[in-house]
């Protein structure tokens, strides 16, 4: 990668929650020299308790900066002298979502408009936007709210003029050992002997922390502007997890939540149109990009994908056994973790 964030400055929005926290620990290390480096974020606890981790005594370059990207002015002046933003903050929980939707809109769609505001006011020149399989092909408002947030940060680079700007989307699955995540929740199930199984034949895509960080990175280096770029990832099934984690346990049928798939999709066929192959990631180009299609086929060696193509975890070449995903509990959610 070549790729030098040394003597620049990012800005991650959400920066406390554990993207934030894995993707500044990457920052940090692989680019000592990185001028500053602002976490941006609501939750005050959260920031106390992230300093503790990476105090600035240690990180000169590091800035804790409390604030909500539902508040324009505030996020405006966190934007000043930064060169990148990264866009993590959202509320993500399906149910939650459900219960609260204006609360969501709020965040998700009126937050990614003021990201974009920001940077196009503030002089940023790339923004690097997270989204979720969720997003494609939504059944639930959590799903909507960020597909309606990727669009508006595609269109993003149709409204900047001449601005030295871009503005890139990351989508990509489940994050092994993430808050929410369902492996976290079933080791704490395991202590009382029961499993709660939604649906047995649900299926999720997986990614650990530093493959999303790393995903961004790629972005931020090599987007030229309205990308939607998607990891080739593997699959598991909800019933191979609950038999990695608790073989003994009772799994109880408890029925899919309002607002859940059985399976998650990253591509649909009707985004096949405007897919492409990259070799790692697959990348949904908008329909009227802002530069030469062929300049870009020819640059990244693209290949287009079949029309038809579809991207679910269901239906994914690449699954995880049960001996995989007990290997990958005990290097990312708890060290300890073993099978008696």
């Amino acid at each position: 990668m070549s790729l030098d964030l040394n003597n620049k400055s990012i800005l991650v929005t959400g920066g406390t929650g554990s993207f934030g926290k894995k993707f500044v620990e990457t920052v940090l290390t692989r680019f000592p020299d990185i001028k500053r480096l602002v976490i941006y974020s609501r939750d005050e606890q959260k920031q106390f308790q992230m300093a503790f981790d990476f105090p600035e005594s240690k990180y000169p370059g590091i800035r804790y900066f409390i604030g909500d990207v539902r508040d324009f002015e505030r996020l405006k002046r966190a934007c000043n002298g930064i060169d990148y933003v990264i866009h993590a903050a959202a509320m993500k929980h399906v149910h939650i979502a459900e219960y609260n939707p204006d609360e969501c809109v709020k965040t998700n769609i009126g937050g990614a408009d003021n990201v974009i505001r920001a940077a196009l006011e503030t002089g940023i020149k790339k923004v690097v936007a997270l989204s979720t399989d969720k997003a494609c092909a939504p059944i639930n408002l959590y799903g909507a709210t960020k597909l309606t947030s990727d669009k508006l940060f595609i269109a993003a680079n149709n409204i900047k003029g001449n601005k030295d700007l871009i503005f890139s989307v990351v989508r990509y699955g489940n994050v092994m050992g993430s808050n929410g995540s369902v492996m976290p929740f079933f080791m704490k199930k395991k202590q009382e002997g029961v499993l709660p199984i939604t649906d047995p034949n649900m299926t999720r895509f997986n990614i650990s922390l530093e493959e999303g960080v790393d995903m961004v990175l790629h972005s931020l280096e090599t987007a030229w502007g309205g990308e939607l770029f998607v990891p080739k990832i593997p699959s598991y099934r909800i019933m191979d997890v609950a038999e990695a984690i608790g073989p003994d346990c009772e799994k109880k049928i408890v029925g899919i939540r309002p607002g859940e798939k059985v399976h998650e999709e990253m591509i649909t066929s009707s985004d096949s149109f405007t897919t492409y192959d990259l070799g790692k990631y697959y990348a949904i180009l908008p329909q009227t990009p802002a530069w030469e299609l062929q300049d870009f086929i020819k640059h990244f060696g693209a290949v287009k994908v079949p029309e038809g193509f579809n991207y679910s975890s269901g239906q994914n070449s690449d699954w995880l056994s049960v001996e995989d995903l007990r290997a990958l509990i005990k290097d990312y959610v708890d060290p300890y973790f073993e099978i008696k």
